[in-house]
Order: structure tokens, then C-alpha cells, then sequence
């Protein structure tokens, strides 16, 4: 699952400098440089929100696909409360039925994808959950 996570955001561990909006890899779904650069430059915004006001806003299709919130998730959740990691999971166990409401504007494997990686998000967070909450 890590592998799937890995191509949905295309690298994000590298630094990015684009000078794009933060947020514009949230809804950038293909698999060009400048899609993946505007993924990273997401990921590193959220990662980087210390309020995390992110967590609970509502997202689109788009947003699930790109995989960007959901690696989001993964990678601050052990910084997270645990009402941030219930609202995680919540949003993670929802993420493949709006994926797969976008049938029209997303292809198979873009929601293939998302929904893979929101089903192992949703376990990961429910592990933490057990854990610590």
C-alpha cells in the first residue's frame, strides 16, 4: 500500500519550490511533472499546518484521488488528537464511495487507486485509534 501511496503523490518527500498555490495538487490527478510538483508542494502545506485546519474541511473527488489528504493523514498520524484521528477515519471510510460517485470525471485507475489507499488509511488510523485513544 505504501507503493500505491508513493505514486499517488508522485515522490512528496523531495522539496518542492513551484510557487504555485499551496493547495493546487489537491485536485491535480495526472501523472505529469507539474501535477506531481503541485501534489508535493500540497502535501508539504498540510504536513506544515500546525492548526491542521485541513482535517475536517470537506474535499472533492479529486482531492481523495490524488491521494494528497489521505498521505496527509498517514504520515501526521501520530500527531494527531484523537477526535483528528476519528475524523481521519471517518473521512477516509467515506473517501471510496465519493471516489467512486465520480465515475464520469475520474478514470478506473485513478479511483482504484484512491480507493486502495483510503482503505489502508482508514486501518492505519483505526490501529492508531486503538492504540492511543
Amino acid at each position: 500500500m505504501a507503493s500505491i501511496a508513493l505514486l499517488a503523490i508522485g515522490g512528496c518527500a523531495g522539496e518542492v519550490s513551484t510557487g504555485i498555490s499551496p493547495t493546487a495538487g489537491l485536485s491535480c490527478v495526472d501523472d505529469t511533472p507539474d501535477c506531481i510538483a503541485k501534489r508535493q508542494a500540497a502535501l508539504k502545506h498540510l504536513n506544515s499546518d500546525h492548526e491542521r485546519a485541513w482535517i475536517g474541511q470537506s474535499a472533492s473527488p479529486e482531492a481523495y484521488a490524488s491521494g494528497v489528504r489521505l498521505f496527509a493523514y498517514m504520515e501526521k498520524k501520530s500527531q494527531l488528537s484523537c477526535n483528528e484521528l476519528k475524523r481521519g477515519k471517518q473521512e477516509a471510510d467515506a473517501a471510496p464511495r465519493i471516489l467512486r460517485g465520480a465515475a464520469g470525471r475520474l478514470a478506473p485507475g485513478q479511483i482504484s487507486r484512491g480507493v486502495m489507499l483510503a482503505s489502508e488509511v482508514s486501518r492505519e488510523l483505526g490501529r492508531e485509534i486503538k492504540k492511543r485513544c
